[in-house]
């Protein structure tokens, strides 16, 4: 199984001295997001960024590993909220790079069902461990849930 992205850069009007850091994102499915740099590094606060990307793609992939062990544990899931962060700092070898991921998962499961914190734990556990995206990271990942 493979995957694939375009990513599209064209001159555009910008400062003098400076590019524009706008570009679009297409991906296989045929959808486009407009992306730039982070305002921090001159790029445009509209448009989502490469660090937002990848914590949206850990922050997905997590929540679909959950809902789908939660799915055959016959544990129906009402809600899942996830409010992740990211932070960039300097890796071990001096360079900037995202040094943790933050996932602040929020799960109402529906009417009836109860859930407890040990399995709560034992189902993120489980997720984290067989996402995809968690598996190819290096950096710190911390999962938060109440």
């Amino acid at each position: 199984m493979s995957f694939s992205v375009i990513t599209q850069w064209n001159t555009q009007a910008s400062i003098e001295g400076e590019f524009n850091r706008d570009h679009s994102v297409t991906f296989g499915s045929g959808q486009t997001v407009q992306a730039s740099s982070a305002p921090e590094y001159k790029g445009n606060q509209e448009r989502v960024n490469p660090e937002e990307q990848l914590l949206a793609a850990l922050s997905s992939c997590h929540m679909l590993t959950f809902l789908t062990i939660a799915h055959l544990k016959r544990l129906p899931v009402q809600t899942y909220t996830d409010n992740a962060s990211a932070i960039l700092g300097k890796n071990a070898a001096g360079k900037i790079a995202i040094v943790k991921l933050v996932l602040k998962p929020e799960i109402v499961f529906q009417s009836g069902v109860d859930v407890s914190a040990e399995v709560l734990e034992k189902i993120h556990e489980k997720a984290h461990a067989n996402c995809f995206i968690a598996n190819s990271l290096s950096s710190e990942i911390e999962v938060i849930y109440s």
